[in-house]
């Protein structure tokens, strides 16, 4: 049974975060979003204060979340990334650095994405990827986002791609290559081999 959303078809071969991320994008569509840009923003810190840290947790693909279900990074103080982030940076490398610039510094015809997750909530990013994005007259030629729902080198890796580009995003990773990792969870690769179809 495949499931349409948006241009994304959805078949049992999807990852678990695709499909949740597939189900999170259903009903930010068809309800909206749950509260306005103004009801939903944080009060300012206080001069000086640093905001909280939200909180993560890691579930058995190795990925980290905060408390709402968003994907997050988690950076140790000595470097060392989780498997996401790691995974996120290689992935984006492959498939997202040609127009987009490397490490999310964006291009002449593509947005620095280092600075569009500054703002862009996770589904957000998700419909953008999933279908696609046309500004037409923008700058000097027309700006043109595939829709990347029906690759597999891409969908597979949704969350990978989100997390490391909020890691650009908020500054807790810088441009160099990624030297220390988390290792690769077992769930997370019989994941992926059900994502392309592969035997587990």
């Amino acid at each position: 049974m495949k499931n349409s959303v948006r241009g994304w078809l959805l078949s049992g071969a999807l990852p678990a975060s695709a499909s949740l991320s597939a189900l999170v994008l259903a009903t930010t569509l068809v309800l909206g979003s749950p509260a306005t840009a103004q009801e939903a923003a944080p009060a300012a810190p206080a001069a000086g204060a640093t905001a909280p840290a939200p909180a993560k947790e890691k579930d058995d693909l190795g990925k980290y979340t905060t408390e709402d279900g968003t994907p997050t990074y988690n950076i140790q103080p000595d470097g060392t990334m989780d498997w996401y982030t790691y995974s996120g940076y290689r992935r984006y490398h492959a498939e997202c650095h040609v127009c987009h610039g490397p490490d999310g510094m964006g291009s002449s015809y593509a947005p620095a994405l280092a600075n569009s997750l500054k703002t862009m909530t996770y589904e957000q990013f998700m419909e953008i990827v999933v279908n696609g994005k046309q500004n037409v007259g923008v700058g000097t030629a027309d700006q043109v986002m595939p829709a990347f729902g029906e690759n597999k080198n891409v969908m597979c890796y949704l969350d990978d791609l989100y997390v490391y580009l909020k890691a650009r995003a908020d500054g807790a990773l810088g441009r160099e290559r990624p030297s220390k990792r988390e290792d690769k969870a077992k769930a997370y690769t019989a994941n992926e081999n059900q994502c392309f179809g592969r035997p587990g």
